[in-house]
């Protein structure tokens, strides 16, 4: 197992966290989670609390510790950025950069020229979200063990196949926790931010309409699922497409749950995580619907499923579809008695967790998952949603 992933032994019946190597790079990561399991490690939360920031001597926290609550709420996204990682990583193996940050795979060139007609920086772009991802969870795990609390564990449900094309890492044929080969895709994401007149917190009935409405309906693959689906490079480049969008279909989701989350945080030290990660996600949305923008306009039939796909031409008038307004219009913001205002949208806190991984489960993310992988992050995310700010 190379060193970009979560690392956590499992055992399954409790997700427990149990005693395993550590890599050098995550080196304060794996000492904390190895030592929550071994009682002569405790001695290690303290001293690994000063590593992340308890320097204000005047909040009035617990240096030793953090609230069930505030656990919760970083322990969800923790969760959710080990799941970003799992994707990520594969679509860095066939389209971005394999290096030391981010090893495994090769590559394959059809799918990567394929990605690249959408911007010549794409294998970078991807490269760098995917070590996004990782040194989010691995941070998120970390604090969380240097506090004193039980960090997320996915590790038992590395059980799904995905690609097998030439390119991949081999070791990781089996063991991955998200499928990316039967995707169906909400992009609404794209005309709620273009929409002046309608935000999903004062509207919650509204209907955005879909940017790509063909990804909305069916299964659709966003990678290679073996070499035969390279031999169409039309199809080829509808694989492409596919990513592209969704690409910033995930992004959107942590750009709103950060702020979401953060208003229920006790402790200023965890409310300062939560909206320092938060804009690390807005900036990969922003970069990745800038790049959707560039999906070529065609039609293509996956030869597998028979599921047609078709991009739309969006260089168009109608600013609700027009490929270069990436910037949040203004919209109603609290109350409609005030003044429009350019905001991350939606960020109403109820059931926002829940409402996450609903979002992730309906896209086929998890297609194949273990009833226990959804009963762990379903209680993970009702323990984030009962989560309350104390004062």
């Amino acid at each position: 197992m190379n060193q970009a992933e979560d690392q956590t032994s499992p055992e399954v019946a409790n997700l427990s966290p149990a005693r395993r190597a550590v890599p050098r790079r995550t080196f304060l990561c794996r000492m904390g989670v190895g030592a929550i399991a071994l009682a002569p490690g405790a001695a290690l939360f303290t001293s690994a609390s000063k590593a992340f920031g308890d320097e204000d001597e005047n909040e009035n926290e617990n240096e030793n510790g953090i609230t069930a609550g505030d656990a919760a709420l970083l322990r969800f996204p923790a969760a959710l950025e080990i799941i970003e990682a799992d994707f990520w990583i594969q679509y860095n193996e066939l389209g971005g950069i394999q290096d030391s940050e981010v090893p495994g795979g090769s590559g394959i060139a059809k799918y990567t020229a394929a990605i690249e007609v959408l911007d010549e920086d794409m294998a970078v772009y991807i490269h760098d979200n995917t070590d996004d991802e990782i040194t989010h969870h691995q941070f998120l795990n970390a604090y969380l063990v240097s506090k004193g609390a039980a960090p997320a564990n996915l590790n038992p449900f590395r059980t799904l196949m995905g690609s097998t094309a030439t390119g991949v890492n081999p070791n990781k044929i089996g063991k991955r926790l998200t499928n990316l080969t039967q995707l169906t895709l909400d992009t609404s994401w794209w005309t709620r931010y273009r929409d002046s007149a309608h935000n999903p917190d004062l509207d919650p009935n509204h209907i955005f309409p879909q940017a790509v409405p063909s990804l909305h309906t069916g299964k659709h693959t966003a990678i290679p699922r073996t070499d035969s689906d390279l031999t169409d490079d039309n199809f080829v480049q509808a694989m492409a497409n596919t990513a592209a969008f969704h690409f910033p279909t995930i992004e959107q989701g942590g750009n709103s749950l950060y702020p979401s989350l953060a208003q229920r945080a006790s402790s200023v030290e965890v409310l300062r995580i939560l909206i320092s990660i938060g804009p690390t996600e807005t900036m990969h949305f922003q970069t990745w619907q800038d790049k959707a923008g560039n999906a070529p306009p065609l039609t293509a039939v996956d030869p597998v499923t028979g599921v047609s796909v078709t991009f739309p031409h969006l260089d168009v008038a109608n600013e609700l579809f027009t490929n270069n307004l990436i910037m949040p219009e203004p919209c109603p913001f609290l109350s409609r008695g005030l003044p429009r205002c350019s905001i991350i949208r939606p960020t109403k806190t109820q059931g926002v967790a829940m409402g996450a991984l609903k979002f992730l489960t309906d896209m086929g993310l998890f297609i194949g998952q273990s009833p226990a992988f959804f009963s762990y992050m379903t209680r993970l995310a009702q323990e984030a949603d009962a989560a309350r700010r104390e004062d």
